[in-house]
């Protein structure tokens, strides 16, 4: 029935985004596809409450068997796992050098720069700009949401399942339906991010997700019961004052036009808080035996099935298909954006499993600051006494912790093995 309505009337003191009709309407279409995930995570779950309810491991016999075994009871118990959550989920080998390891940071913090650095800039060129603009012709803008979080869940699922099946991975051990909750977080926040930016600036959602070091810590404690140190809390707010210094004084000019909505704050509060939870269970899965890719796979298997689903009860898919054909641009940012979206996902999980979901929302945290930085050198913007103020808070908060860590370290091996600390992020 809202879909239906006439169009509303235009005029500047309305968001563009909602200039067209209340079916483009951003909490109109988060209930839509909230539906269609309904319509698949309502029947599975009923599903796997009857075959545990049934004993199914006990009772169950035929060709499905292993199927729904897999898929919802698991094939082994976790690799590391205490009643009172003594140990952390990653096991990080003893013999690994400082050496070793500062290296492999160096790895994750350059992968995950580059593929989100040019990720972050071809999204605001697909969610803002037209395609197809002429001297006569205004163009017209692409406003699904979730075809692009499908573009990149697709080619994701794609690359993760290939190496999968070329290379040696782990007996695979957790619940297949596991994977379903991160799943179903990350394509939310992932939406929430796209349509955030029809409301706010740019800088508005980067100023936003420098603030994320504190939620992860905060869902860390919620999802996998985990215990911080006081310097774990006081570097991460550090890194979040300092960058947020830096953005608020080095952030380009903002367009007039650009306002920040409720709208806005509320799709972007949604993004931090799914996607600190994204981050967190993933952490919490790693318990189980499991590859980085393994879990890039099963996430991404729930993420194309839900996605889909929900586009095509909203006949979308068709719809978007149409314009990536009408405009090539479009198709050519698509892939690239599907591309990094996959690379970057490949260094979300390895640094999440090296490292922890903390210290993968710190590089994540930089990457902000280095988005700016960027745009300074290339579009000549200059840095203010409060940016490079900023700059040196976060980094003075990043050595602080890198040395908090490495004495946590050492003085770990020192202990008795029933001495061992609680947490180590």
């Amino acid at each position: 029935m809202l879909a239906s309505l006439p169009t509303m009337a235009a005029g500047e003191e309305i968001p563009a985004a909602l200039q067209d009709s209340w079916g483009d309407f951003w909490l109109f279409r988060f209930f839509i596809n909230a539906a269609g995930y309904a319509s698949i995570v309502v029947p599975g779950f009923l599903l796997i409450q009857y075959f545990k309810r049934r004993n199914y491991l006990e009772t169950g016999r035929g060709i499905c068997f292993p199927v729904i075994k897999s898929c919802v009871f698991g094939s082994e118990v976790k690799s590391v796992h205490q009643e009172d959550g003594s140990l952390p989920p990653r096991a990080e080998p003893t013999e690994s050098s400082t050496a070793r390891q500062v290296f492999k940071l160096v790895f994750c913090a350059a992968g995950l720069q580059a593929s989100y650095l040019t990720w972050g800039v071809l999204q605001e060129r697909v969610m803002t700009r037209t395609y197809g603009a002429t001297e006569t012709d205004p163009g017209e803008k692409f406003k699904d949401s979730q075809f692009l979080v499908f573009m990149n869940r697709i080619l994701a699922f794609t690359v993760a399942g290939l190496y999968c099946a070329l290379t040696k991975q782990p007996r695979h051990g957790a619940p297949m339906y596991k994977y379903s909750f991160a799943s179903l977080s990350n394509i939310l926040s992932s939406w929430c991010q796209y349509e955030a930016l029809k409301y706010v600036s740019f800088p508005t959602q980067v100023l936003a997700k420098a603030s994320k070091v504190i939620p992860v810590m905060m869902m860390g404690k919620l999802v996998s019961r985990k215990s911080y140190e006081y310097w774990e809390y006081l570097t991460a707010a550090l890194i979040s004052v300092g960058v947020s210094m830096f953005l608020l004084s080095s952030a380009p000019n903002r367009h007039m036009s650009t306002v920040t909505t409720f709208s806005g704050i509320v799709l972007l509060a949604g993004y931090i808080i799914f996607d600190s939870f994204t981050s967190n269970w993933q952490d919490a899965l790693f318990t189980y035996k499991m590859s980085p890719v393994q879990m890039m796979f099963g996430v991404n298997v729930f993420s194309c099935l839900f996605t889909v689903g929900s586009l095509l009860e909203q006949g979308a898919l068709l719809e978007s298909l149409r314009f990536m054909a009408r405009h090539s641009e479009f198709m050519a940012h698509a892939v690239l954006l599907s591309v990094c979206s996959a690379c970057g996902q490949l260094f979300i999980f390895y640094t999440i499993n090296q490292f922890g979901a903390a210290v993968f929302t710190i590089i994540m945290t930089l990457r902000q600051a280095f988005a700016i930085l960027l745009s300074c050198l290339i579009y000549g913007h200059t840095v203010t006494v409060m940016g490079g103020l900023g700059v040196a808070v976060v980094f003075v908060a990043l050595f602080l912790r890198v040395y908090a860590r490495s004495r946590m370290k050492k003085r770990s091996k020192k202990l008795p093995p029933g001495d061992t600390p609680i947490q180590k992020v």
